[in-house]
This record gives C-alpha cells, sequence and structure tokens, in this order.
C-alpha cells in the first residue's frame, strides 16, 4: 500500500466524488447536510453509463479515468460515490492512492446487518454490483448467519438519467423489479446504487413500511467524516465554490442536480477525460 502523501491532506482541499452518472449526487447530498464547510469536486460519466452491464476490467479503466480527472482538481479525499465502480475498483484505489479513499459497500453493508432483526436483507444494486458478490460478501464477512438475497434492478437507473424517476411509468417499473422479493421474509433492503435513493418513495412504498431501506450514499458520508477526523483535515470553512462535472449533458445534468440537491444555482461543466 502507498503511503499517504501528507501535503495533500490540507483542510482547505476539496472533497472529490466520482459516480457513473448523477446517482453520485445522493452522496453529495448528504455531505452538503453533514459537512457544510467541506468543498464539493464531482463528477459523473453521464455518456458511458450505465456501468452495471460492463465487464469489470472496463469499470476500472473509466473509473480511473474520473480519478484522474479529480486529482487535477487538488482533491484531499476520494469518494466513490458508484457502488458498481466500488466493486470493481476499490482495492486497486486504496492500494495506489495517496489519499484516502472510500467507497460504498462497507458502509451499506454495516448499517444493514444494524437494521436488520431477522437477519435476512435483501440488495438491490446493478447487474455489475450484484454479479461481482460484493454486497454478500460484505455483509457475510461481518455476519455469516445472515441471508442474502441479491436482485440486480438495471431499469432503475435508466429511470433516474432520464429524469424520469417522478413520471407514472416509474411506478410500473419499480414494482416489476422488485417482485423477486415477494414473500421473502426480508426486513432490511439495501438500495446498492447511489441512483437508488431518488426513488425510495416508490419502493419503499412497495416494500412496506416493515421493511427499513438503507442508503448506502448516507452511510458513507458518516465514514468520511470520520477519515476527515482522524487525518486531521476537516475543513473549518468553506473555501471557493462547488462544482461539477459531467461527461454527458451539462443542461440535463444541471436540471436533475438542482432539483435534487435542492440549490437555486450550481456550477456545471463538461469533463473531457481520456
Amino acid at each position: 500500500m502507498v503511503e499517504l502523501d501528507k501535503s495533500r491532506l490540507r483542510a482547505d482541499l476539496p472533497i472529490g466524488f466520482l459516480d457513473s452518472g448523477v446517482g453520485g449526487l445522493t452522496v453529495v447530498k448528504q455531505a452538503l447536510r453533514q459537512l457544510p464547510n467541506e468543498t464539493i469536486r464531482f463528477i459523473g460519466d453521464q455518456a458511458r453509463l450505465p456501468y452495471g452491464p460492463r465487464p469489470a476490467s472496463q469499470v476500472v479503466h473509466f473509473t480511473w479515468q474520473m480519478v484522474h480527472f479529480l486529482e487535477d482538481q487538488g482533491i484531499k479525499m476520494l469518494v466513490i460515490a458508484c457502488n458498481t465502480a466500488t466493486a470493481a475498483a476499490l482495492p486497486a484505489l486504496q492500494k495506489e492512492m495517496t489519499i484516502p479513499v472510500i467507497g460504498v459497500i462497507n458502509p451499506g453493508s454495516k448499517a444493514a446487518i444494524r437494521a436488520s432483526k431477522n437477519g435476512k436483507i435483501g440488495v438491490i444494486a446493478t447487474e455489475g454490483t450484484v454479479k461481482s458478490g460484493s454486497y454478500a460478501r460484505a455483509i457475510h464477512t461481518q455476519k455469516k448467519s445472515v441471508q442474502v438475497q441479491s436482485v440486480a434492478c438495471p431499469k432503475f437507473v435508466t429511470l433516474v438519467e432520464s429524469n424520469e424517476y417522478q413520471a407514472p411509468i416509474a411506478k410500473q417499473i419499480v414494482a416489476q423489479g422488485l417482485q423477486p422479493f415477494a414473500n421473502s421474509g426480508i426486513d432490511t433492503l439495501v438500495m446498492g446504487c447511489t441512483h437508488y435513493p431518488l426513488l425510495r418513495p416508490l419502493i419503499q412504498n412497495v416494500m412496506g413500511s416493515g421493511v427499513t431501506l438503507i442508503d448506502s450514499g448516507a452511510e458513507t458520508v458518516n465514514g468520511v467524516a470520520q477519515l476527515l477526523d482522524v487525518y486531521h483535515m476537516a475543513a473549518t470553512r468553506k473555501v471557493g465554490e462547488d462544482h461539477y462535472f459531467t461527461t454527458g449533458s451539462p443542461t440535463m445534468f444541471k436540471t436533475i442536480a438542482m432539483q435534487w440537491l435542492e440549490l437555486s444555482g450550481m456550477n456545471v461543466d463538461k469533463a473531457v477525460i481520456d
């Protein structure tokens, strides 16, 4: 493991967030609430989403491209705000990068174990995350007796990225996607893709009030706060403005982002990565 570069762990530097699209903004939303003094740099790879069906090697390649882009922004910490990228690339990133790196799977898994009363946990995620077995592995590492049922819900990402997550069709697609959990007996469901919390009301309606939903992204920000304390680099005041980048359409990104983050304005630019 590479030693951390202390010169890059300054409190006044921004925190970098990356995702395959706008889903990572669910993590940013929590960061804006919990860490108001921190400056944000975010990149969403909308031009090449979804990541879920792609080979893991390609996801790793794309993730490193976004990492290099954020490194040029002078970040002090990296948050992989994408479950598919976390599953594919986190170990290598943590081994090779000289700043702290955190993903979304372990925090979500820990929260699910704490929340479950009957030891039956469901996971909804992209095809890539489900195929990797990352959630089941993370959960069983901490508690072997837990039963885990993982279901891929790729259409959920499309709903969010096309800004149709509040459209009438969304209710039907969510109900169909969650059908495998009928009579499963789970009492906890991990939303194992950062896009999914935008569909939270629909998911909760289908699963019922007896099932606790776990937002992996929200749990991850708790981990970010802990790392900031461990490395003594928590900002005492916001330095500069937050900046958001997308490889896709800045206009589409801004429309969804401003609505979800409840902002009246934001800096959004096109990112060119290679």
